[in-house]
């Protein structure tokens, strides 16, 4: 049972689990975020401000590069939120239209958001478990939600045409 707190501790949302030490410059993200191309898997800027925080006293120990890896994920979720919202916002709109003749694009979109969740969360976690021997996993874990939030961002952006 102690094991499954730990896991969940070092593994939870990053909007819960932003750095308390560390900060980050938030205009290097949604900077990222609006110059990454339609279609980027990811952005080649991810990590920026999350290496930057990580120049702070103390930001280059294990603790802190998952801290800063956390502070930017963090900014990364109210991307990701916003972006859902705009892409729902659009959905229910046609749906509303009668353009979604077939399947509500609303619902299916609250569908896969949610599935897109448990798969990042468990897949993060899979992850974790990898490394559960060495200092590294609570690194790769973060980065693991980093990528993928900022990953789904994006998509939910293109999803619209923006």
């Amino acid at each position: 049972m102690k094991q499954g707190l730990m896991i969940a501790a070092i593994l939870c949302a990053p909007q819960f689990c932003t750095a308390q030490e560390f900060t980050i410059d938030q205009q290097i993200v949604w900077d990222c975020f609006e110059n990454t191309e339609i279609g980027a898997l990811y952005p080649f800027c991810l990590g920026e401000a999350s290496g930057q925080c990580q120049e702070q006293p103390g930001g280059s120990t294990t603790i802190g590069i998952s801290e800063c890896i956390q502070a930017e994920t963090a900014m990364w979720d109210v991307i990701l939120n916003e972006e859902y919202n705009w892409t729902q916002m659009a959905n229910e709109t046609a749906d509303e239209q009668g353009l979604s003749q077939v399947l509500d694009r609303s619902d299916a979109l609250r569908d896969a958001q949610r599935a897109w969740i448990a798969f990042r969360d468990a897949d993060c976690a899979a992850r974790y478990a990898m490394w559960q021997d060495g200092t590294i996993r609570s690194i790769v874990a973060a980065n693991c939600h980093l990528t993928m939030t900022a990953g789904r961002a994006i998509e939910l952006r293109d999803m619209r045409g923006q």
